[in-house]
């Protein structure tokens, strides 16, 4: 089935109703939070949860076209609170859930915010939350709060159906925020459809999946409310009609070797991770923990979220190379919240390749690694500012144009007409193509002008973590600062082990010096913090905005004391 066949669902409610129907003995499997317990439902339960969420969503006072925040790990609750509001017609927005432990406080300041932004009037969220925003008042009588328990006491009658116009928003996404405020993208049912479509004929299709052969599946530990976990894995899956495994986020960062496990229990899997992920698995997974593992299975590995480094694909290839995993599976690939996901990716399934940055992208030449070729239907150029189109091994703007792009942000109509010109998306990425292939080599707004030079923040801080032995755990953040007549001045802040002050000082001098004799530029300051104190975005990266706010406001944990 492709995305426009007659066949093809016209609704994401459609594409689960399609599932169940053509695929009856397929299913998911979630695993519990500690990643010891899996409970599998076929296609069809998981449909047949939807409408009894959809039910009690109704029974909550939830219509058609309100705002439903679901802030949950992923869990049963969670997919059958967001599809049961998709088949109310409500418009469901998925947020990270914070910390299981610990204060709240921040958190629920930042639900307020989203809920502010949406207009939403409902949230679903764990007991704790729940309690700790009614003793603080966070919210006005206007929001509904919810937690899965009390939802399952409300009666389940008739809730809606799958029913949808394929223009129409499906659900609400959150952009990363790496650069400010996090916009919510409305997702239509059209892109998400063509989304999952493309990704699955990329990486899925390729297994040899067959209505027949169960063998097949599609794993992930990425949470539902990232979107390469939502669309490129669980999406992509139902489509495809693949088995999809879930793990929570926790029981990956927990037991790491449970993703590889699971990768070795089908035939042939298709995965995805940023790059952390991989090096995580490279850090924190021990030889003996593997022994008998079978990674030959392993088709396809979506690399993606963020800066894609090829040390770290080396490493994990190396590290696992004797329990058969083949370093052709990684597919690199490149996507935004605004392309629903995918942009581009290797379709060749040739593996890593890397080419030198040209000169003048302020990367001191280092390899960036191919994300590939664009997906189904979709076309990418990269451009001048004036959005001429620029020629091979040009650095320059990068500007998508397909069925998978968003229709605007969430009650911001100046950002939604500045994003999208004469039908193209302006990503605000700075890339070049060579032989049709996607390089990425920043981020527009984060290009560091220093003593007239163009610095991209990505290679300072891949500089700081080779210096500091960080990269996977640990990871730096580097942004400018201007102080008197001297322009603009780089500052690292770094993320270590470390906590003697002789190790600190010659961790800070490390830095300074592997910048100096790659980039012959000084650094103004180098700050070393306590490994996890780097605010990041839900996919990992690090949010240079902030940091820099933080930085300036004198409000890091540095270790060196100053």
């Amino acid at each position: 089935m492709t995305a426009d066949s007659p066949n093809a669902p016209r609704s994401v409610p459609e594409l689960v109703v399609r599932a169940a129907r053509d695929y009856p003995e397929r299913g998911v499997v979630i695993y519990d939070g500690r990643g010891r317990r899996p409970e599998r439902r076929r296609f069809g339960e998981v449909l047949a949860a939807a409408r009894v969420a959809a039910g009690r969503l109704a029974a909550l006072g939830v219509e058609p076209g309100d705002r439903v925040a679901v802030c949950l790990p992923t869990c049963w609750p969670w997919l059958e609170v967001w599809l049961g509001a998709l088949l109310r017609g409500a418009l469901p927005v998925a947020i990270a859930p914070g910390a299981l432990l610990g204060s709240n406080e921040e958190h629920l300041l930042r639900l307020q915010e989203v809920l502010e932004l949406l207009g939403g009037r409902h949230l679903v969220c764990r007991p704790r939350l729940e309690r700790d925003a009614r003793e603080r008042a966070t919210f006005g009588p206007e929001v509904t709060l919810a937690t899965p328990e009390s939802l399952a006491e409300l009666p389940a009658g008739d809730g809606g159906s799958a029913a949808g116009d394929p223009e129409a928003t499906a659900f609400l996404q959150l952009t990363s925020g790496t650069t400010g405020v996090s916009r919510a993208v409305k997702i239509p049912h059209r892109a998400a459809l063509h989304n999952a479509h493309a990704i699955g004929q990329a990486v899925i299709r390729p297994l040899g999946v067959r209505t027949d052969d169960p063998e097949h599946a599609v794993v992930s530990w990425l949470p539902l409310y990232h979107d390469m976990g939502l669309v490129g894995c669980f999406l992509a899956g139902l489509f495809h009609g693949v088995e999809v495994v879930l793990l929570p986020s926790e029981a990956f960062l927990g037991r790491p070797r449970l993703w590889l496990e699971n990768l070795a229990r089908f035939g042939s899997t298709a995965s995805a991770a940023p790059n952390f992920g991989f090096q995580f698995c490279v850090d924190q997974i021990g030889d003996e923990e593997v022994a008998t593992l079978d990674l030959s299975g392993v088709k396809a590995a979506m690399v993606g979220a963020e800066t894609v480094r090829p040390e770290t694909l080396d490493a994990f290839a190396e590290k696992f190379a004797g329990h058969g995993f083949d370093p052709v599976a990684f597919r690199p690939c490149y996507g935004l919240a605004e392309a629903t996901l995918a942009v581009t990716m290797d379709l060749a399934g040739r593996g890593p390749r890397t080419r030198a940055a040209p000169s003048g992208s302020g990367l001191a030449q280092r390899p960036v690694v191919s994300l590939g070729g664009p997906v189904a239907d979709t076309r990418v150029v990269v451009t001048a500012p004036d959005g001429t189109p620029l020629g091979d091994d040009r650095i320059g703007e990068i500007r998508v144009r397909g069925p998978g792009l968003f229709a605007g942000y969430w009650g911001d109509e100046a950002a939604t007409a500045a994003a999208l010109e004469d039908g193209w998306l302006r990503t605000g990425d700075l890339g070049f193509v060579h032989d049709g292939e996607l390089y990425v080599t920043g981020r527009l707004k984060d290009v560091l002008i220093v003593r007239g030079h163009n610095v991209m923040p990505e290679e300072l801080e891949r500089l700081a973590e080779r210096a500091t032995g960080g990269g996977g755990l640990y990871r730096a953040g580097a942004f400018s600062i201007t102080r008197g007549g001297e322009g603009e001045e780089i500052v690292i802040v770094a993320e270590v082990a470390a906590r003697g002050a002789d190790e600190l000082r010659r961790l800070g001098d490390a830095v300074r010096s592997r910048v100096g004799q790659t980039l012959a530029l000084p650094v103004a300051d180098v700050a070393l913090v306590p490994g996890g104190k780097l605010p990041k975005t839900t996919s990992g990266k690090v949010r240079r905005e902030r940091l820099r706010r933080d930085y300036l406001a004198d409000r890091l944990p540095r270790l060196d004391g100053s």
